[in-house]
């Protein structure tokens, strides 16, 4: 697999691991000295960022994020870009769930472990959101 395809697959883990609440996806693809920052937020240290997966169970029904593209310079065992996601968050509400949609461009920095990709720093910037109603499904 070559390095940029393996970059884009820790961002796709990662994602897939939000959406799961699925703490061991982010082990595979997260460095133990891992800072992730975002608006009002910064959360150093593995274990930490371990506990943002139960925030999202807590804050929302459910996730689903999207992985769209990525612009990578990889510098022997580093990397730097810029990975631009989706995320679709709902949200429960008496009066009907209602769909939370950012536009989302992290920063982000690898650094290659053991032969596998790691995130060391990811810089969330939400460049715009959107809150909708969720409409019925008929079955």
């Amino acid at each position: 697999m070559s390095d940029l395809a393996a970059l884009r697959r820790t961002a796709e883990r990662y994602a897939v691991g939000a959406d799961r609440r699925d703490k061991a996806l982010w082990r595979e693809v997260l460095a133990e000295d891992v800072e992730i920052s975002g608006p009002g937020f910064s959360i150093a240290g593995l274990e930490a960022n371990l506990g943002s997966i139960d925030h999202l169970a807590h804050a929302f029904t459910m996730t689903r994020h999207v992985v769209h593209d990525m612009d990578v310079i990889v510098e022997g065992d580093s990397a730097q870009g810029e990975t631009r996601s989706t995320a679709e968050h709902r949200i429960a509400a008496p009066e009907g769930d209602k769909l939370l949609v950012w536009a989302i461009r992290y920063q982000d920095q690898w650094r290659r472990e053991n032969d596998y990709w790691k995130f060391t720093r990811r810089t969330l910037i939400v460049d715009w959101e959107e809150l909708r109603p969720i409409k019925g499904i008929a079955t």
